[in-house]
């Protein structure tokens, strides 16, 4: 296939990669960052414009920040439905509204075009590994002729429903992923204020009940105190909010999603709006008056 691909950062580059190591063709255009070296040098193309982009291409993949870069990239100035053939498919990996998501993929639809959004979860280790968690939302045929394009990226991929349906599936996952990190932050912030070493107790969890992959890669990056990003807070903080105001629109209280964004919010506070999420942990560490790891006082 010939496939456009807008958002080549962090988790798009590697993405992008092994799409091309699959054997298919890329097409880029460069947003906000440079396009990477790798992929150029690979045989990708480079365009002027997202209509160029999508003229050229059968699938479009965006992996791009919020909803208002979707909204702009597709529906802007010599954007990408500018330039959609008939019987194109567009797939959006970026999180965001489930609402807009439905709204763009009506748009798109209107224009003889499929719209798949397919929201991923696994960070930049994920990403380079290509065993992201893929969410999808599609229509079952749209689904399954985009489903080998995913296996190059991903492990666990799920078509949940309908189209937004995905994001809704990820919005619950970084949820989920928030509260884990405010859990095993407190609790290894709990031993090391008890003058035990944290790194042991987190060896002695990692056996039980309480294992879990947030406990295994970011238990240890609280301790070793590695916060460069896998996945900004910024960006989480993004998908908090439109998980506390999908929750307004239903009705319905999220009291713990709402203590973790302010926790995101402290961090930011302090300058921490690039650092890697699993240093929530910061916030904890001030109101204690300790930090994670051996002697830290």
């Amino acid at each position: 296939m010939k496939i456009g691909f807008v958002g080549a950062g962090i988790m798009g580059r590697p993405m992008a990669s092994h799409l091309q190591g699959g054997g298919h063709d890329l097409l880029l255009f460069e947003h906000r960052s440079p396009l990477p070296g790798e992929l150029l040098d690979g045989g990708a193309s480079k365009c002027a414009t997202l209509r160029d982009l999508a003229t050229g291409s059968d699938v479009v993949i965006l992996m791009l920040p919020d909803t208002p870069d979707v909204e702009s990239a597709l529906f802007g100035p010599a954007g990408v439905a500018e330039g959609l053939r008939a019987g194109s498919t567009i797939i959006d990996m970026s999180s965001i509204d489930a609402i807009a998501t439905r709204g763009f993929a009506e748009r798109i639809r209107e224009r003889g075009c499929d719209y798949v959004d397919a929201p991923v979860s696994g960070g930049e280790v994920g990403a380079k590994a290509a065993s992201l968690t893929i969410m999808c939302g599609a229509s079952a045929a749209a689904f399954e002729r985009v489903l080998p394009l995913f296996r190059l990226m991903g492990k666990n991929i799920t078509r949940v429903g309908e189209v937004g349906a995905g994001q809704v599936a990820k919005i619950a996952n970084q949820m989920i992923v928030a509260l884990n990190i405010e859990a095993v932050g407190e609790a290894l912030l709990f031993a090391a204020k008890n003058g035990v070493d944290p790194a042991k107790v987190r060896e002695a969890l990692m056996g039980g009940f309480a294992a879990s992959r947030v406990l295994e890669v970011h238990g240890e990056r609280m301790i070793k105190r590695t916060f460069d990003p896998g996945f900004r807070i910024a960006l989480h903080q993004k998908d908090l909010n439109l998980a506390l105001n999908g929750a307004r629109r239903l009705g319905m209280a999220l009291p713990n999603t709402a203590m973790a964004q302010q926790l995101f919010s402290a961090c930011v506070a302090r300058g921490g709006e690039a650092w890697d999420h699993s240093a929530m942990v910061r916030a904890l560490e001030a109101l204690a008056a300790q930090e994670i790891g051996p002697g830290n006082k």
